[in-house]
């Protein structure tokens, strides 16, 4: 059984069954047959189904986000805007897959010689927990338009958020088995990756785990796109407006209670404006209400596992050992539930636990940089590479830096996120392959070579 916990009780809320190895072999089967139909349809035909999806999305709103709420601890005020996002990414790839996947025209020695992107054939989603429906569909909508039919493995501790996913599909009016749920053990999904009819597999999660995963899909000689783990650097210059900065920064950390892979980890400001920095953001930090997360004026939830918020604080407290000043929190609370307070280290420095690991959680770590080219050394001083943001009014100097930093994508003077129009992924060990925006798209394409005489 998949038993699903209240991060914010630690109470059981149900329990799932789960797949054996007959029952995994006929729900791949079940997806693969349903791609003939599917691959067979036209965009436009395609556009009609995913819109239908975004649709009923928005009518399930409330019931999809508190139950993101009880099974992984995301604040009310944040789980329904993550649905209309999910809703937004549908949409996008109904209203933009034709453009995305139009043939591309090459002058060569033929009469006429072009690229066509074509489906896969059927694929494997393996979900992380903290972003349940956004994820999901930033897998889903680009993979389905394509014309490819998706198996979603999500994680074992929102298999009610899964289940609910599928039954969107159901309430849609989808075409059968386009989407199937895959309720299974991790012991299990090395099964799945291997199954013939699976040609390749998008993976989001740890750096560990992603590892496992890629090695199994390459010995099967099968494209895999991996979102792993981020350490990203948030840049602070001499110039930056402080307020602005401040402000984003406090947003971009404590977001899904600091349960992003693209959140700030790392800020690292300027000497020169070091402390007057720190008091901006300890004044913001420290008047967030930490508490019950189906409560709308609630800003960080739980941790979603025991486990989870028990390594997090190992990193604080090693941190703290190793020189780090702590302005806020770093007390593991007591009673029910899995929260952690929100925590502010300062001081801290390369060789710390909060520099070199990913933290994941409400924990704001603050680095002093000695000028611009120290900025962008202790930046690219990681082994992730995933998210990077700068603060600076000389937008010109802040492009030139966003150049030399080892990221996926930088964000000058806003927040690193994730958009639907445009490409996410990192390099190093935050994974390869990219998602989101026309390069998401044709991750899961053949391109076609077609040469005319």
């Amino acid at each position: 059984m998949l038993i699903s916990i209240n991060p914010a009780t630690a109470e059981k809320i149900a329990e799932y069954p789960v797949l054996n190895a007959a029952e995994i072999e006929s729900r791949i089967n079940a997806a693969d047959a349903a791609g003939h139909a599917w691959r067979d349809k036209s965009l436009t035909e395609r556009a009609v189904v995913m819109k239908a999806v975004a649709q009923a999305l928005r009518e399930q709103k409330q019931r999809l986000a508190e139950l993101m709420t009880v099974e992984m601890g995301k604040p009310a005020k944040e789980a329904g805007p993550e649905v209309e996002k999910a809703a937004w990414c549908a949409e996008h790839y109904a209203e933009h897959a034709e453009t995305y996947l139009a043939d591309q025209v090459i002058e060569s020695d033929a009469s006429r010689s072009y690229v066509c992107h074509q489906p896969l054939g059927t694929l494997l989603g393996i979900l992380p927990w903290n972003a349940p429906l956004w994820i999901a569909f930033r897998y889903l909508a680009p993979a389905l338009m394509a014309g490819n039919t998706c198996v979603m493995k999500h994680d074992p501790h929102v298999p009610g958020c899964a289940q609910a996913i599928v039954d969107v599909f159901e309430k849609a009016g989808a075409p059968t088995d386009i989407v199937v749920n895959l309720p299974i053990k991790t012991a299990l999904v090395e099964k799945a990756i291997r199954h013939p009819a699976i040609q390749a597999v998008s993976f989001t999660g740890s750096a560990k785990a992603g590892g496992i995963v890629a090695a199994i899909a390459a010995s099967e000689i099968k494209h895999a796109v991996l979102e792993l783990g981020g350490s990203d650097p948030f840049l602070v210059l001499a110039d930056a407006d402080l307020e602005a900065a401040a402000e984003v920064a406090k947003v971009s950390r404590i977001i899904n209670a600091g349960q992003s892979c693209i959140a700030a980890k790392r800020v690292i400001v300027d000497a020169s404006v070091y402390d007057e920095f720190i008091a901006l953001l300890k004044s913001r930090l420290e008047n967030l209400k930490v508490g019950d997360p189906t409560q709308m004026e609630t800003d960080v939830g739980p941790i979603a596992r025991a486990d989870l918020r028990a390594n997090l604080h190992r990193q604080v407290q090693s941190t703290i050992d190793s020189g780090a000043r702590c302005l806020l929190g770093g007390e593991l609370p007591s009673g029910a539930g899995f929260y952690y307070p929100v925590t502010l280290l300062t001081d801290v420095t390369a060789d710390m636990s909060a520099f070199r690991e990913e933290t994941f959680g409400p924990v704001m770590v603050v680095i002093k940089a000695l000028g611009s080219e120290d900025a962008i050394r202790l930046a690219n001083d990681s082994d992730y590479g995933l998210g990077a943001g700068i603060w600076s009014q000389d937008i010109a100097a802040a492009e030139k830096i966003a150049h030399r930093l080892n990221t996926g994508q930088v964000a000058i003077n806003g927040i690193v996120k994730t958009d639907p129009r445009l490409p996410s992924g990192g390099i190093k060990r935050s994974g390869y392959g990219r998602e989101l925006g026309p390069h998401g798209i044709r991750e899961f394409v053949n391109a076609k070579q077609i040469w005319i005489k």
